[in-house]
């Protein structure tokens, strides 16, 4: 697999989890801001994000703030871990 497939794969997964989890809320919206979103969500933390998870009160750690309450499953989505 190449790196542009897994970007693709993973940007696909979010959107998924996104969608499912709207559906699954039985919320009014379709989850089109996920849909959406989920390219440039994924792009602002893959590549432009300072974090670590090991030590989540870094100083100087950067912080996603996403304000759009119809993307809030994005943000949901986004935080769930990897399975090892």
């Amino acid at each position: 697999m190449t790196n542009e497939q897994l970007d693709q794969l993973t940007i696909n997964t979010i959107r998924t989890l996104s969608m499912d989890a709207v559906q699954q809320a039985k919320f009014r919206t379709s989850g089109g801001a996920h849909w959406r979103l989920a390219p440039v969500a994924y792009t602002v933390w893959q590549h432009f994000l300072r974090f670590d998870p090991d030590d989540p009160i870094w100083p100087n750690r950067d912080r996603f703030v996403l304000s759009n309450g119809h993307a809030s499953m994005l943000l949901y989505s986004l935080l769930q871990p990897v399975a090892a």
